[in-house]
């Protein structure tokens, strides 16, 4: 079976048009290198220090009316709202509660002691209309590393800052706005589809926790039909968010890939809104799913999948996944 898709997919490299016009998604990903100041310890999760961290310091520059968002008189100009909670162009018809869409943050690292001059690497992947506010959130982490990272302050530095293609846009005090190139979530498939030079992807792994609904519960395991749905769910999510009319592309049926063996562990990760000034767990689970029966039109859908992120929770870094051959 893997020989024949192999050969499929040599034939067929390409996106189907639908496809190709729904992922017409503006995105840049930022690559932030952050040098510790001091010895310390950080949080096993560091995206939702990060996300909290990043909009405690939004809040402090810019409210101006005591955090009272739902009375306050400027919340449609308000900045935090524009950079943490961006509103969609077009609502989409399943959303009824206000969604973090405009951007992702990263971290694979799950260190947490930390030595002075240790680094610590994370991605932040701004979408649509969000990637004009980027001197705000650089202004947000560099205001959080002086005023420390998680439960012990953590304090750092920003060392440099590399766009997608792996260039510096901050080197030193050096602001290089002329490196910061935003893209298209079609190139990222594009550009993934050609390093698969032929070859069919057999597995996709989670690196973080996935939260979606499936037959009216949450997932305990992996089903291909919710991941698939979840793919397009999104994506008509940022299409709505930029304002492209990508309904057809969302009803488009793709073939199911068979899940020939899977392996699933629950995950739980605590979060404190500084907000709600509360703490909560959010839930999903990780693991690896063994495919085949793989068709080209599908893996190019799921192959955006793996930068835009699925599920609930996707500005906490859930439903990160990568597939692998």
């Amino acid at each position: 079976m893997a020989g024949k898709n192999a050969d499929r997919l040599g034939m067929e490299i390409k996106m189907n048009e639908t496809l190709q016009e729904a992922l017409n998604v503006h995105y840049i990903k930022l690559s932030f290198t952050l040098v510790l100041t001091e010895d310390t310890v950080l949080p096993v999760h560091k995206v939702s220090a990060l996300r909290g961290g990043m909009g405690e310091m939004l809040l402090r520059a810019n409210c101006i009316r005591d955090r009272k968002c739902e009375s306050c008189y400027f919340a449609p100009e308000c900045m935090i709202q524009r950079t943490m909670y961006s509103q969609f162009e077009k609502k989409p018809r399943f959303v009824t509660t206000g969604e973090s869409i405009g951007y992702v943050i990263e971290c694979d690292n799950h260190r947490q002691e930390f030595a002075k001059g240790d680094t610590l690497m994370f991605h932040l992947i701004l979408f649509g209309r969000t990637a004009v506010y980027f001197n705000l959130f650089l202004q947000a982490i560099h205001m959080l590393g002086m005023n420390g990272l998680g439960k012990h302050e953590s304090s750092f530095q920003i060392a440099n800052i590399t766009n997608t293609d792996g260039e510096p846009v901050l080197d030193g005090l050096d602001v290089h706005m002329e490196r910061y190139q935003v893209k298209q979530t079609r190139t990222y498939v594009e550009q993934r589809l050609k390093t698969l030079k032929g070859t069919v992807p057999a597995k996709m792994i989670f690196e973080t926790p996935l939260t979606v609904k499936y037959n009216g519960d949450f997932l305990r395991e992996f089903h291909m039909d919710a991941i698939i749905r979840s793919v397009k769910r999104r994506i008509y999510m940022l299409d709505c968010f930029e304002g492209i009319d990508g309904e057809e592309a969302f009803d488009h049926n793709y073939l199911l890939p068979v899940i020939r063996h899977q392996e699933v562990r629950r995950r739980a990760v605590r979060r404190y809104s500084t907000r709600k000034q509360s703490a909560m767990y959010l839930n999903g689970i990780q693991g690896e799913i063994e495919l085949e029966q793989l068709e080209p039109e599908t893996l190019g859908l799921l192959l955006a999948g793996e930068l835009i992120h699925i599920g609930k929770n996707t500005s906490f870094g859930f439903g990160k996944y990568s597939m692998e051959c």
